[in-house]
């Protein structure tokens, strides 16, 4: 019969470690019956330092080692180690472990080794490495358990080859012989907590404590003892004061905390002994985490309220090649009918100067692709479905983005979309979009006049301002029909609290600001706030823009609509997603913008 040097847990189920991780019954059940190499400390680099063979054992609460050192002179060295106590714990490595969220479920050992106990209090899971994003997890894992030291006459307790022989049951004594303590001492630890807790609640209840009958201790003990059959000295430990329950719960009270179960979790590592015989891992006792809305996570984006009505008010052209031409009458002194006097020759009028550009189309598109594992296991809801509408979120942005105000990426940058093929109505030629500059200095001048005690707000004047530059800039505008005006929120909620000298309010309503700014309809966009070009040396930032979209073309040949590819790449298990369109744009109708503009150039830059 095969003697062993020592024993231990390799493993313990439903053990929390550290890191949140739990190791599940059962994780390393294809170990059973498998002899793996005992070594020193993990030390897989050097073969002095395998010490002998550890036998693996599957059982109800863990892996149970069996542990027989080699005639090697390290492993006669830790043999002496071990015997002498300096050396108490086990740990083991594992490989291709499987979790499904913190538990761990399958696992393969590969060593056990030898710790220095001290070093590794408590069970924790010190991970190795991780080969990529799918690869398996390997870990080394600590217990915290010491293991048992088997004497060199005897066979080990829990010898597995000892199992099939038939044990003598000891000798049964009657029930009527058994004392109290014997019966106690029959029970699990577990129903012995219970006990503990089921005596203290009723000594709670009735105020009555626990009497000595020695007259040495008279004034009797409120405290109850673990164990009231132990002849050994007990302390108070683990015992959970009305004072310690008070802590805890204004510890879960208190905002850095928030929870009870954070709350017991904090108090427990920082008052191991108060509530050791408490109930380990109390929080699988608390329910499972729901989701406020089910399903697809809330998508938490900027304002795209504008950007359905871009795409919705341009004008679709079947023609990505567009081509634009005016004939420029604006200089029409020049081109004046004359009156004839007799005898007199007749004279020809000016030349007419014609416009043209073109427009090339360019693609812009939108990849993405996702994991069929991932596929799979997302069971609440179709992810496949939930990133195709956001690619085409992403796609729509992109392209009004590119109409109003440019893509914004520096020229020559990679994923650029060319202002010559998407051109911005923001930045397009004078010619097709008119430039405005507001003056906050004359306006505050003209609306206090001579009275220099006046005290407008700084919201009406700039209000002010604001509309009066654009109607003047109007005056210039050739765009079709009514213009909308599309501008940041900020801009509107300045003109908003725009109040008169008697704090009265200038305007009640978006409705009547668009009134007063002679537009259709007023469009907030998140995305112009903070923009700014430089134009003449000077820095412009962007207030708004004035334009009817009907005035510009957005066009696309059949087949450069937007259009959805979708393809599986079998070598990598992946499916791929590709939104694509080709499209031209620019404006077909001179004078048709007017982009609002506030100077923003510092004072020692003006030139």
């Amino acid at each position: 019969m095969k003697k062993f040097d020592f024993s231990g847990w390799a493993t313990r189920n439903n053990l929390k470690c550290s890191d949140g991780r739990t190791i599940m019954k059962d994780a390393f059940k294809g170990n059973n019956g498998k002899t793996v190499p005992l070594v020193w400390n993990h030390q897989h680099n050097d073969p002095l330092n395998i010490l002998g063979h550890a036998l693996l054992e599957n059982r109800e609460e863990g892996v149970y080692a069996y542990c027989e050192f080699n005639d090697s002179e390290a492993g006669k060295a830790a043999k002496l180690l071990v015997e002498h106590g300096d050396v108490s714990a086990l740990s083991i490595f594992a490989n291709q472990l499987k979790q499904q969220g913190a538990n761990v479920l399958h696992g393969a050992i590969r060593e056990v080794s030898l710790v220095l106990a001290g070093a590794n209090p408590g069970a924790f899971i010190d991970s190795v490495m991780s080969h990529g994003e799918k690869s398996d997890e390997e870990a080394i894992i600590y217990t915290g358990e010491n293991i048992s030291l088997f004497h060199a006459d005897d066979p080990p307790k829990d010898d597995p080859k000892d199992k099939e022989e038939p044990k003598k049951e000891p000798e049964k004594k009657p029930d009527d012989e058994e004392t109290v303590a014997e019966v106690f001492d029959t029970l699990s630890e577990k129903q012995k907590t219970v006990v503990y807790a089921m005596l203290g609640q009723a000594l709670e209840e009735t105020g009555s404590p626990i009497q000595n009958n020695n007259e040495e201790s008279k004034g009797g003990n409120e405290t109850m003892k673990h164990n009231v059959f132990d002849k050994e000295d007990t302390k108070n430990e683990g015992i959970l004061m009305h004072s310690d329950q008070k802590k805890i719960i204004d510890l879960a009270k208190s905002n850095s905390v928030g929870s009870l179960q954070t709350a017991i979790s904090i108090f427990a590592e920082q008052n191991p002994d108060v509530i050791a015989h408490g109930i380990d891992n109390i929080e699988t006792l608390f329910p499972e985490y729901k989701d406020v809305r089910p399903g697809a996570p809330e998508l938490l984006t900027t304002d795209e309220g504008w950007v359905g009505k871009v795409l919705a008010k341009v004008h679709k052209s079947p023609i990505s090649r567009i081509r634009t031409r005016q004939a420029d009458l604006r200089n029409i002194e020049n081109l004046r009918a004359k009156g004839y006097k007799k005898g007199n020759q007749k004279g020809f009028i000016g030349n007419i100067q014609l416009l043209h550009r073109t427009t090339d189309p360019q693609t812009v598109f939108v990849k993405s692709k996702l994991d069929r594992d991932d596929i799979v296991d997302i069971t609440d809801f179709d992810v496949v479905q939930y990133m195709y509408g956001i690619d085409r979120m992403n796609l729509n942005e992109e392209l009004a983005t590119a109409i109003m105000i440019g893509d914004g990426r520096e020229v020559g940058a990679e994923g650029k979309i060319a202002e010559d093929k998407i051109r911005p109505v923001w930045l397009d030629d004078e010619l097709y979009t008119i430039h405005a500059d507001i003056d906050i200095a004359d306006m505050k001048a003209t609306l206090q006049g001579t009275n220099t005690g006046a005290n407008f707000g700084e919201n009406y004047i700039y209000a002010e301002a604001v509309i009066q530059s654009l109607l003047y800039a109007r005056e210039k505008y050739k765009g079709s029909g009514t213009p909308d005006f599309y501008c940041t929120p900020h801009l509107v909620n300045v003109m908003l609290l725009a109040r008169d000298l008697n704090g009265r309010r200038i305007y009640d309503k978006v409705s009547d600001l668009a009134a007063a700014l002679n537009v259709g309809e007023i469009i907030t966009a998140e995305q112009f706030e903070g923009k700014t070009r430089t134009a003449d040396g000077k820095t412009k930032k962007l207030l708004g823009i004035m334009c009817n979209l009907t005035d510009y073309s957005l066009g696309a040949t059949k087949g450069g609509e937007i259009t959805h590819f979708t393809d599986f790449d079998i070598d990598f298990n992946q499916e791929k997603s590709l939104l694509e369109t080709r499209c031209s744009g620019a404006s077909t109708r001179v004078l048709s913008a007017i982009a609002l503009e506030e100077d923003v150039t510092s004072s020692g830059t003006q030139g």
